[in-house]
């Protein structure tokens, strides 16, 4: 346990160290006037309001189902954004955060429907892997390759990340409350007052 807690605070120093010296040789966002086919809608209601969620289920279809899957059973409900960095990403998604006393440990926490982690999906031909982690794309969180559960994150800007975290959507409604979440108040990188998704309702587009 101590081991793993180690490698997820590893993770999260070398994210926000890509931030700050955009990996020197990192790809940018490429501008293209393709975009990925979008399989289902999540409604995220969040106690700042609601952020309209489009999933990419052809380019990550084992990212999507996860997603999809945990939102349908309401695991989602209840977390709280636990990371905020302005002007790069919010993160989400550990059910630690559901538990004040674990405060210690947010950020270390995580589920999936496949019974523990499962791969990276990033796939060079994918339109997802060649616009990359522009603003307002939804992505998933990690502790290193192919460790994916339920901690996802959602771009502030046009980030110019290595490929290494799952592009499996994007916002399309509600970007001013994600910018809103991204400017509350912090201690550090957690929001003082706590940012709670509410609930999350899922559309498999026809």
């Amino acid at each position: 346990m101590k081991t793993t807690m180690k490698l997820f605070t590893l993770s999260m120093m070398l994210i926000t160290m890509t931030f700050s010296a955009q990996f020197a040789g990192a790809q940018s966002v490429v501008m293209t006037n393709q975009e990925p086919t979008i399989t289902h809608i999540v409604t995220m209601n969040t106690n700042h309001g609601a952020v309209t969620l489009s999933l990419y289920g052809q380019d990550a279809p084992k990212t999507v189902d996860n997603f999809v899957g945990l939102a349908e059973k309401n695991f989602y409900d209840g977390i709280l954004f636990h990371r905020v960095v302005p002007g790069f990403v919010i993160q989400a998604g550990d059910p630690k955060t559901k538990d004040e006393s674990m405060k210690g440990q947010w950020g270390t926490g995580g589920e999936s429907i496949y019974g523990g982690d499962f791969v990276d999906e990033l796939f060079p031909n994918t339109k997802s892997y060649q616009i990359g982690y522009a603003k307002g794309v939804l992505a998933m969180a990690n502790r290193g390759p192919n460790t994916n559960t339920s901690q996802f994150f959602i771009c502030l800007e046009d980030l110019g990340l290595p490929k290494s975290y799952t592009m499996f959507g994007k916002v399309t409604e509600g970007m001013d409350i994600v910018m809103k979440i991204a400017s509350t108040p912090l201690n550090g990188s957690t929001p003082r007052d706590p940012v709670i998704i509410k609930s999350m309702t899922v559309k498999k587009k026809s």
